[in-house]
């Protein structure tokens, strides 16, 4: 019988796991070899007979649960990006045993005593981190609790996983279902020749005789209602955005959300909190969940007094009342004839081949010296999947880097960044990182145009990229983005600061018939139109973070028997429930925060911003696209991961603490 390929590290380039000899039934098997290897290892550290010390005892630990780290990076990465009904089927399955495994392991006590043992005193700096960080994580986790609450925690845990990934699954399922079909040409007035034969397209792939089907990303706004001139289809495509998981006699996640949400009440308070916010918040760079509000409620008011100003604007402008379908639409030609910027009409000048070579990539080169060799050699998970290795200028490897950049049914709607193995000098390992984006699939043959927002994602996800790529840490707890929520995004953010740089933008903005540049101008209008809209941007960012931090800081004991009517609620109670100005997520189709990892945590953008702001202040300020800044930046910053406290890093990089002024300047707060 053939050996399951997860049972030993890959022997392709930097462990890049073997797709080709990955079958859908190695999963199960793998985990639960996973699950055997480290609680047998686990059961080792026990019984060593000599005392515990860090060789014996973090580091054993530190190097348990290879089989199971092999297993997980690709299985998660898989069910979202690829996510047939087999793999759905085993996400189901193997959800709540990976919540029971990390029980089995976090709520060990006899592994705790041992932990608590370890001395740090003349350790090295890396190491006594290291010490102190799984101590946090077994007090987090709960040890500490009796036997009974123990056996709560568990119960809570499986089911909180299980619902989950049906959550996730769910939403995937709702916005298949959500999307718009067309029949009529005519009502997509608007719509380039491009844009119809990828509408039509993308028909005949779910299935439909003829027509068009306008596909929904996942954040509420639909990049089409900025150019269709047809209210009513604007309407009818707004609406299927935002019924998305809480349509009735559709898919339905809302009552699957509130039980979360009462779930995460529950284990909050049985672990001594007031709120799953404030367990949330605590290990996070944010001091409190008091910390969180004292920053976001100035902010949420200057931001709802510009949306407000800007809806009289758009109003006069339209002759009518306005809607949030209608939103886009006029503001968009508010953009063209006060600024001379049609975002809609530059796309041909965004073609995703020219994005990604000549601007992602040509920015990293010119900031870091890397190069990039795309290694047709190496397969991916799909078809779709390119593989590149990178290399720094002295012509070491950096590690390989994966895109997957067009939506599939299959995908979960968004964009992220996923690491397949991780940087460690423990294990002699780089980093094998992978970007999945949902840019719609043209007609065969025909070329990707982005829109601007797109060209915003592509840099922003290769800055997680480079956050990963970059780690030189000794241990993989610590490498690349396993930093605090809060702090993960800071990264990615800055990287979007090189999309309008004039030579970076010359270089990759060039139209993809005929060659030639933008017009000439064209990046100075957009920089001064960048403020146009930060009302509305901010005030639909604000209104997900807000709902987000309301519904994890529901009492313990607290049912929601109308989730719509709790949602509406705590809209109006935060002074963010602009009819014309909907939050980026709605509740029946907030992944982030119920299936993403960032429950109580969807504030970190713009916690992360305040950095962001101030780092690219500091880039503009001291030369802007340099070799010497930019190794400053990675030196300093990228390269350490979660070996040092973030805030410590940023204080290394900027020679100071961060300065909240270049944020505000940039939402129009000031």
């Amino acid at each position: 019988m053939r050996e399951n390929p997860f049972l030993a590290p890959s022997v392709l380039p930097h462990q890049l796991p073997d797709f080709a000899a990955i079958e859908t039934g190695d999963y199960l098997p793998a985990f639960e070899a996973g699950f055997a290897q480290q609680l047998a290892e686990i059961a080792a550290i026990i019984a060593n007979p000599e005392p515990a010390s860090f060789g014996n005892t973090v580091l054993a630990m530190e190097r348990s649960g290879a089989i199971l780290t092999r297993v997980t990076n690709v299985f998660f990465n898989i069910a979202g990006a690829d996510g047939t009904v087999p793999v759905q089927e085993i996400e189901q399955r193997i959800a709540p045993r990976l919540a029971e495994h990390a029980d089995a392991v976090l709520l060990n006590a006899d592994l705790y005593q041992r932990m608590l043992a370890v001395q740090v005193d003349g350790l090295a700096a890396e190491s006594a981190r290291l010490v102190v960080e799984y101590r946090k994580s077994f007090t987090r986790a709960g040890v500490g609790l009796d036997a009974a609450g123990q056996e709560r925690l568990r119960e809570l845990n499986g089911q909180l996983s299980a619902l989950s990934t049906e959550f996730s699954q769910k939403v995937t399922q709702a916005g298949n279902e959500a999307a718009l079909h067309v029949a009529d040409a005519t009502e997509l007035d608007g719509f380039t020749d491009d844009d119809l034969a990828t509408a039509a397209s993308a028909a005949l792939a779910a299935g439909h005789a003829s027509g068009f089907l306008l596909t929904l990303v996942l954040p509420t706004a639909q990049p089409a209602l900025e150019v269709l001139t047809n209210r009513e289809t604007r309407r009818r495509l707004h609406a299927a955005s935002v019924g998305r998981g809480s349509a009735a006699g559709g898919t339905n996640v809302l009552e699957l959300a509130a039980t979360m949400a009462s779930l995460r009440a529950e284990k909050a308070a049985l672990l001594g909190f007031a709120s799953e916010a404030e367990r949330s918040i605590e290990p996070q760079t944010a001091p409190s969940l008091e910390a969180v509000h004292a920053m976001l409620s100035p902010i949420t008011a200057a931001a709802v007094r510009n949306a407000r100003a800007e809806e009289v604007k758009l109003a006069a402008t339209a002759g009518h009342a306005i809607e949030a379908w209608d939103w886009a639409f006029y503001s968009a030609q508010v953009r063209r004839d006060e600024y001379g910027v049609d975002l809609a009409a530059l796309r041909p000048w965004f073609e995703l081949e020219s994005v990604l070579a000549n601007g992602v990539f040509y920015a990293a080169t010119k900031l870091y010296g890397l190069s990039f060799i795309e290694r047709s050699d190496l397969a991916g998970y799909h078809p779709d999947v390119r593989v590149w290795e990178v290399f720094n200028a002295d012509g070491s490897t950096q590690g390989l880097f994966l895109g997957d950049f067009h939506t599939r049914e299959t995908k979960r709607g968004g964009a992220w960044m996923n690491s397949f193995v991780e940087q460690s000098a423990l294990e002699g390992t780089h980093a094998v990182v992978v970007n999945n984006l949902n840019i719609p699939r043209p007609p065969a043959g025909e070329p990707a145009l982005l829109t601007f927002d797109e060209v915003v994602t592509c840099f922003h996800e290769f800055g997680h990229a480079l956050h990963g790529l970059f780690s030189d840490v000794r241990y993989p707890r610590f490498s690349g983005t396993n930093v605090p929520r809060d702090f993960v995004e800071y990264p990615s953010q800055v990287n979007e600061m090189w999309i309008l740089w004039p030579e970076v933008l010359a270089n990759y903005a060039r139209h993809h018939v005929t060659g030639e540049p933008l017009p000439a101008g064209t990046d100075e209008k957009l920089a001064a139109a960048s403020l146009w809209g930060q009302g509305f941007a901010t005030t639909e960012y604000l209104g997900a973070t807000l709902l987000d931090l309301a519904w994890h800081e529901l009492a313990p004991g607290t049912v929601v028997q109308d989730p719509l009517a709790f949602e509406a609620a705590a809209l109006a109670a935060a002074g963010v429930d602009l009819a014309a100005v909907p939050p980026r997520y709605r509740t029946g189709y907030f992944n982030h925060i119920y299936a993403g990892g960032y429950a109580a945590g969807y504030y970190s953008y713009i916690w992360s911003e305040v950095l962001d702001a101030d780092t690219v202040a500091w880039f503009k300020a001291n030369g802007g696209l340099t070799r010497a800044k930019g190794e400053h930046f990675r030196n300093t910053l990228l390269r350490r991961g979660f070996s040092v406290d973030p805030l410590e890093a940023f204080h290394d990089f900027a020679g100071r603490d961060a300065d909240p002024a270049p944020l505000l300047a940039r939402r129009g707060l000031v």
